[in-house]
């Protein structure tokens, strides 16, 4: 039995940054989550798409993101336990709380925030029966190598965020690139949404309406692909590669049995501590819901800052904690160990020459 004083469920941005705030108070923290690696969506779905509204922070990839909170998490020494689901949740006499995870491994924890964005998700697929075999090699449900892609012939199946942001990115990559959606509204951003237009209006890319009904393959290999469109008519494209983007199928998973309150699939919680229904365990990010919710990656590290108080209040009834600064708090500053203890020398910092 692991005994800590919280266990973090998701490795996501959002999990990543709750470690941070939970550390500045205090409190060690334990992380779990079904992926074999940190990361969440960021990592899984978007690892090289820019992100631009992180504060102080112009541009950076998904994957940037996740190797710079990783780095601001590394004093507080959290423990990582990927590639495991947590299964079961129960609250004891004591008031903490008993997690078994799907290896075996059982925790004995203060509180429990959830932090498991859309919760167990898996992509929405192609049903055609030549599609299987193709999977990872021709057909792909994610982007993990954009270099994969260089001067070949690709499609791209879809008409929102994903789709429309990995065609803009990849569009002067490759050596043709096609988007086939159902019809011509589209639900990604309207700023994507005309780039790719004009793309199209310069030859750059081309845009299919219609369904994908069928898979052609020569040696086993992606020749082409075909596509009904709004006419009737089925046309053939060339392609080597064909990606994937209709969405997520989130769902809850365990999660959904654990006697929390739910609203359209997310843990209903109070904005002002990020409580669930039940004492004790909290939920931050994209799988939780209140009035005025934003799923952005920034609501989601004000909510983990706010969690981190509740949760330390819930731990310790009745102790005050003062609102301290990072810049001026000798306490919070030898917890981040960029000021030493009583009595010990003071760290080492290392100056980049200019």
């Amino acid at each position: 039995m692991i005994n800590c004083n919280a266990v973090i469920i998701g490795a996501g941005p959002v999990g990543l940054f709750q470690v941070f705030e939970l550390g500045l108070l205090g409190l060690d923290a334990h992380v779990i989550d079904s992926m074999p690696h940190a990361g969440g969506q960021c990592i899984e779905l978007y690892p090289d798409k820019p992100i631009y509204d992180i504060p102080a922070v112009p541009a950076c990839s998904g994957r940037e993101l996740i190797a710079r909170l990783q780095q601001q998490i590394r004093p507080f020494a959290p423990q990582f336990h990927l590639g495991n689901t947590v299964t079961s949740l129960e609250r004891m006499e004591n008031g903490r709380f008993r997690l078994h995870t799907s290896t075996g491994l059982a925790f004995d924890a203060g509180v429990v925030i959830i932090a498991g964005g859309l919760g167990a998700f898996a992509p929405r697929t192609l049903d055609l029966p030549e599609a299987a075999s193709l999977v990872g090699r021709a057909l792909h449900y994610k982007v993990s190598q954009p270099a994969l892609f260089d001067d070949q012939d690709i499609v791209i199946a879809g008409g929102g965020d994903a789709a429309l942001d990995w065609a803009l990115t990849l569009v002067d990559r490759v050596r043709s690139l096609v988007l086939v959606h159902r019809s011509s509204t589209f639900r990604a951003a309207p700023a994507n949404v005309a780039r790719m237009h004009a793309l199209c209006d310069e030859g750059r890319m081309q845009l299919c309406e219609g369904d994908i009904v069928g898979l052609e393959t020569t040696d086993d290999t992606l020749a082409q692909v075909r596509v009904r469109t709004r006419s009737g008519m089925v046309q053939r494209i060339e392609a080597s590669h064909l990606l994937v983007f209709w969405g997520l199928h989130p769902a809850l998973g365990p999660i959904a049995d654990w006697g929390l309150a739910l609203e359209h699939q997310q843990l209903v919680v109070d904005p002002s501590t990020f409580q669930t229904s039940i004492p004790g365990v909290f939920a931050v990010g994209d799988i939780n819901t209140y009035p005025g919710k934003k799923k952005l990656i920034l609501s989601g590290f004000h909510e983990a800052a706010l969690c981190a108080f509740a949760a330390h209040a819930h731990l310790h009834p009745g102790d005050k904690v003062n609102l301290q600064y990072t810049t001026t708090s000798p306490a919070l500053q030898r917890r981040l160990g960029v000021r030493a203890a009583a009595g010990h020398p003071p760290p080492r910092v290392a100056v980049a020459a200019t």
